[in-house]
Formats: C-alpha cells, structure tokens, sequence
C-alpha cells in the first residue's frame, strides 16, 4: 500500500510533523507535491490564521477567515482550500515522488477537497501520506479502504516516504 496517514496528538502538531517531513524530504531532492499548513497564532482572539504552502514552492494561501472575536462557526475559507486543491491536481498531473495532505477533514469527508488528488496520485502509482485528526479517522478509511498508520514522529514519518519513493 502507498497510501499512509498520521494523526500526531496535540492541537497543530501533525501540521508541524508533515511540514518538518516535507522540508527534509525536500532537501533530499524529491519531489513533492500537496500541501503543508503553517499556523500563526493570534493570542489577541486566541485564534490561529491558517496557511497552506502548496508544494513544493508555494504559493502560500491563507485558508482561514477570521469571523470575530465571539464567532463559533468554522473559520475554513473553502474557496481558498480549493484554490489550494486545483493548484495541487494541476501540478500532481506533472507528476511527483510524493503527495503530502496536510489534513483530510470536513471538506474531504463531504466528497469534496483533496480527495481527488489522492485518488489521482493513487491512480499513477505515486504514494501519499495524509494528516487526519482522530475525528476524521472514520470518513478516511470509508474514502480510502485501507491504509498504513505511521507513528506520529519525525523519523517514522520520513522512513515510510523514503522507502515507498524508492520503490517508483
């Protein structure tokens, strides 16, 4: 299976995990494709501003909106996370090493978001690995089937892409 996801504990984490594995894979000359997201914490509205850097050079795109101090609705931009999801099939079709989605969440359990270009990447024999949040856990393997859980650290993340990348 070339297919694997990780659900790292702790708000933010898996972002910083994916974007950490993404940096390094990088800098070992794969190329990549999907996204990362970046956080930035607002501790006026104990908010954070959501980004997504389309790999693997941009651009950077804030998908988050910011709908007031007291808004409890999702912050979730969804006409920016799609731009960010064409921006992401359009350069998969180009092909890559790896796809890298930072988060399969509401978006994608709905039949929308990055599951085409999961299925895409799947499709020409590139693997992929997704970030889940234990809520999303159940949606994504209804969507995927089956897939490799990856234990939630740096150098497990890392070793699954380098193995499965080696084997293209």
């Amino acid at each position: 299976m070339k297919l694997a996801y990780v659900i790292a504990p702790g708000r933010g984490q898996t972002n910083l995990l994916l974007a950490g594995v993404a940096e390094a894979l990088a800098q070992r000359g794969l190329s990549l494709c999907g996204t990362v997201q970046l956080d930035t914490e607002r501790a006026e509205e104990h908010h954070c501003d959501m980004d997504v850097l389309v790999l693997p050079d941009g651009p950077k795109i804030r998908i988050s909106q910011f709908l007031g101090a007291n808004a409890r609705g999702c912050k979730l931009n969804p006409e920016a996370l799609e731009t960010a999801v064409g921006q992401t099939e359009a350069r998969l079709k180009d092909g890559a090493d790896l796809l890298i989605v930072n988060k399969f969440g509401k978006q994608e359990a709905e039949g929308r978001g990055f599951r085409e270009a999961v299925g895409q990447a799947l499709a020409n024999d590139i693997p992929a690995i997704i970030g889940l949040s234990e809520g999303s856990r159940e949606a994504f393997m209804e969507f995927v089937g089956e897939a490799d859980e990856i234990a939630p650290e740096h150098d497990a993340v890392l070793g699954w892409a380098i193995a499965m990348t080696a084997k293209r």
